[in-house]
């Protein structure tokens, strides 16, 4: 097996895992906000000890570099709390699938900063976005909490969508463990006053045969998140970025196949048709984008 074939089977094994992170948010009895914070200091951990493993320097450049830094992961952990609520409040496809709406988003966010106008193809795919989310919805009342997860999901992509651009643009010049590192450990410290569980209560690794609330935690955090980063720092080295925007399309997909397997959470044929509409649009703007940039 050559490296080009271990880079496809490690970018599928990535966005497989990270489709993934969305089944806690049933596995783990706790409020979004918990299962944020607890995941991010465990990351922020783990991900020092990377960077010192490594040789690395911990530092940032300047003072205005750590503003930035908290100020992006202000919105990473808005973020991470909007996606793990949004999936409680409706069922791991519907809120997945409202969350993917964020390439569309970054399509219009970017001209914001960039100063240009979006062309009649992105007001195309939003358009599709904005159909496909449309037939997500089962009645038109944020009393339901199927709509509610909706809305809070395509809230959820615009917060990633932002993050994703104000990073680009401010903060590109870090390795990414290094990025990460700042920013979950700024949503760590936001989030920690406001935690309801009592770390002390933790059930441990194992427990009656059967997984235990640490062990998920663990499995979330180091299998579900660290795993996959690690894995795409390897396949940009191999993969165009043609290839790995088509294949992270498919991680609508494979958590929505991991919910109705693990959960039992099957989508009806609205949620099918809706969840084709947005991944087509995402899709149709990955491989715009990698054309342009050629």
């Amino acid at each position: 097996m050559d490296a080009h074939q271990r880079s496809l089977i490690h970018l599928h094994g990535s966005v497989l895992l990270f489709g993934g992170t969305a089944l806690f948010s049933h596995l783990l009895p706790w409020s979004a906000l918990d299962i944020t914070m607890f995941l991010t200091a465990i990351a922020a951990f783990a991900l020092m000890l990377i960077i010192k493993f490594q040789g690395d320097r911990l530092q940032l450049n300047n003072r205005q570099d750590y503003l930035i830094a908290i100020m992006l992961g202000i919105i990473v952990g808005l973020h991470w709390v909007t996606y793990f609520w949004a999936m409680q409040l409706s069922s791991v496809a519907t809120g997945m699938l409202a969350f993917f709406s964020y390439p569309v988003i970054t399509v219009f966010l970017e001209p914001l900063f960039n100063r240009t106008k979006p062309h009649a193809r992105d007001i195309f795919c939003a358009l599709a976005v904005f159909i496909g989310v449309f037939l997500l919805v089962p009645e038109f009342n944020i009393s339901n909490d199927q709509t509610l997860g909706i809305v809070i999901g395509v809230v959820s992509g615009f917060l990633f969508a932002l993050r994703n651009v104000l990073h680009k643009r401010y903060f590109s010049h870090y390795k990414g463990t290094q990025a990460m590192f700042y920013q979950t450990l700024v949503v760590a410290v936001m989030l920690s006053p406001f935690v309801e569980f009592n770390p002390l209560q933790m059930s441990g690794l194992v427990v009656d045969g059967a997984i235990g609330e640490f062990g998920l935690l663990l499995l979330l955090s180091v299998v579900f998140t660290a795993t996959p980063h690690a894995f795409l720092a390897n396949c940009f080295k191999y993969l165009s970025a043609k290839t790995a925007g088509l294949i992270s399309c498919l991680q609508p997909l494979y958590g929505v196949l991991l919910a109705a397997l693990i959960l039992g959470q099957w989508p009806s044929m609205m949620v099918y048709v809706g969840g084709a509409l947005i991944v087509m649009a995402a899709v149709f703007e990955t491989v715009l984008m990698t054309k342009i940039k050629r």
